[in-house]
C-alpha cells in the first residue's frame, strides 16, 4: 500500500470531496485554511472577495515582484470571484451560489451576514442542506461575541501565552498564527462530520458555530480540569515539561541545537545510560515523569554537559543508535534539506504561472484510495468570475458586465 502524496502533476483521482461546492466567504486565517484543506481532497472551492480591496489575506506574508506568496498557497484548489456581499445585488448572488453548495465557510462579525439580508435563515430558505460554517474569535453567542477576535487574543486567553517562555520572563506570543491554524483544522473536521450526518444519517443542513479561542485552549492541555480538581494554575517552565525530563533544548559543540523528550520511562532510562548516569536510573524518583521533572536541574546537567562536547551530528548518531527520541532544531532551510521531509514529499512543487516551479506544503495526509491534490495555486482577483456566473449559474454576460461596471463584482 503506497500512502505517498503523489505529485500534483500526476493524473489524480478525483479525490474523496469530489462534487462538494464549498463557498470560501472567509479571510485571515482560519477560514481560508479550512477550505484549503476542503479544496485539497477534492472539493469545489469558490473563493469570494471584495471586488475593489480583495481579500485582506493578500496582504499577509512576503511578496515577489508585487506579488503574494502566502496566497499561492492558502488559495490554491479555489476559483475566486471578486463579490461585494454587502450590495443588495452581490447578495442575491451569494444567494444563487448558496443554492448550488454543500459548505459555506464564514468568518464576519456576528450579525453581519443577517444585516446583509444573507444570514442563517435565508440561506436554508434557499438551501436547507447547507452547512454554513462561522468561524469567530469568540462565537455567535455570549457577552464577547461582538468583539474583534483575532488569533493573538486567543493564544492569549487560551492560556498557551502564560504557559509559554521562560519561567522569569514575560509571556510569550506564537511567531505565527497557531490559533488561525488549529482552528481551521478542527473547522474542516466540523464540516466534514456534519457533511456525515446531512448524507449518511438522512439529516438537513446546520450552523456550525466555531470560535477561535476554543480549539486552542483544547490544544494547551488539561488546565480547566487540574484547575477544578487541584485547584492548580500552571506556569512557564521555559522548554521544561511539568510532565517529563529531561526535556529541553541543548546547545551542541558546534553551536547547533537539538531537542529531546523522554516522555516514555524506557527513553528516559536510555538518554541517562548514554550520557554515562546509569546510577539514577535507580533513585526511586526516577520512576515516573513527572518526579523527574522535579529534578530537571540535575538531568539536564548531565545530559546538556554530555551534549555540549559532542557536535550535532555526533548527538544525532548516538541517540539514534542508542533509540533515545531526538531532533534537530531546525530552520526552514534545515526543514527544505532534510531527507525524511524531501522522501515523504511533505514539501511539494507545484506550478504557477508567475512563478514557474513553487515549493509549498503537501496535502496534509495520505489516503491510500483518495489521496488529495494541488490542482492549481492561487489565482488572481476575479480570475474565475465569469466561469462561475454566467457558465455556472446562467447569467446573462451583459448583466455581469453591469455588476462589474459598478463595483459589485470583478
Amino acid at each position: 500500500m503506497d500512502l505517498t502524496p503523489p505529485q500534483p502533476h500526476e493524473q489524480q483521482p478525483a479525490g474523496p470531496l469530489a462534487g462538494v461546492r464549498v463557498i470560501d466567504a472567509s479571510t485571515i486565517l482560519a477560514g481560508p485554511l479550512c477550505c484549503q484543506i476542503l479544496g485539497d481532497f477534492g472539493a469545489d472551492v469558490i473563493k469570494i472577495e471584495h471586488p475593489v480591496a480583495g481579500d485582506s489575506m493578500r496582504g499577509h506574508g512576503r511578496s515577489k515582484d508585487g506579488k503574494p506568496l502566502w496566497w499561492k498557497e492558502i488559495s490554491r484548489n479555489k476559483r475566486t470571484i471578486g463579490l461585494s456581499l454587502s450590495d443588495p445585488d452581490g447578495a442575491a448572488v451569494f444567494l444563487r451560489l448558496a443554492e448550488t453548495a454543500d459548505v459555506v465557510v464564514e468568518n464576519f462579525r456576528p450579525g453581519t451576514l443577517e444585516r446583509w439580508g444573507i444570514g442563517p435563515e435565508k440561506l436554508h430558505e434557499v438551501n436547507p442542506r447547507l452547512v454554513l460554517v462561522r468561524v469567530t474569535g469568540f462565537g455567535q453567542q455570549g457577552p464577547y461575541a461582538s468583539r474583534p477576535g483575532f488569533g493573538t487574543l486567543a493564544e492569549a486567553m487560551s492560556g498557551f501565552a502564560h504557559l509559554t517562555g521562560q519561567p522569569d520572563g514575560p509571556p510569550t506570543l506564537p511567531a505565527f498564527g497557531l490559533a488561525d491554524s488549529i482552528c481551521g483544522i478542527a473547522a474542516s473536521s466540523a464540516a466534514m462530520m456534519a457533511l456525515y450526518h446531512r448524507d449518511l444519517h438522512g439529516g438537513a443542513g446546520q450552523v456550525i458555530d466555531m470560535s477561535l479561542l476554543e480549539p486552542i485552549l483544547t490544544a494547551v492541555g488539561p488546565g480547566p480540569l487540574e484547575y477544578d480538581q487541584l485547584g492548580h494554575v500552571g506556569h512557564r517552565h521555559g522548554n521544561r515539561s511539568a510532565n517529563n525530563a529531561p526535556r529541553n533544548t541543548y546547545r551542541t559543540k558546534d553551536g547547533r541545537w537539538v531537542a529531546i523528550s523522554t516522555s516514555a520511562q524506557q527513553i528516559a532510562e536510555r538518554v541517562l545510560r548514554l550520557v554515562g548516569h546509569p546510577e539514577v536510573i535507580d533513585e526511586p524518583w526516577f520512576a515516573t515523569g513527572a518526579q523527574r521533572a522535579e529534578h530537571a536541574d540535575e538531568l539536564d546537567e548531565y545530559v546538556g554537559g554530555w551534549i555540549a562536547a559532542r557536535t550535532r551530528a555526533e548527538v544525532l548518531e548516538a541517540f539514534t543508535a542508542a533509540g533515545a527520541a531526538v531532533a534537530p532544531i531546525y530552520d526552514m532551510a534545515d526543514i527544505s534539506a532534510d531527507e525524511h521531509v524531501r522522501a515523504t514529499q511533505m514539501i511539494t512543487t507545484v506550478d504557477d504561472p508567475d512563478f514557474g516551479p513553487m515549493a509549498m506544503h503537501n496535502v496534509m495526509w495520505r489516503m491510500s484510495a483518495t489521496p488529495g491534490s494541488i490542482r492549481f495555486s492561487g489565482r488572481e482577483l476575479g480570475a474565475d468570475t465569469d466561469e462561475v456566473l454566467v457558465e455556472g449559474l446562467g447569467y446573462d454576460p451583459e448583466r455581469v458586465a453591469e455588476l462589474r461596471a459598478r463595483r459589485v463584482v470583478r
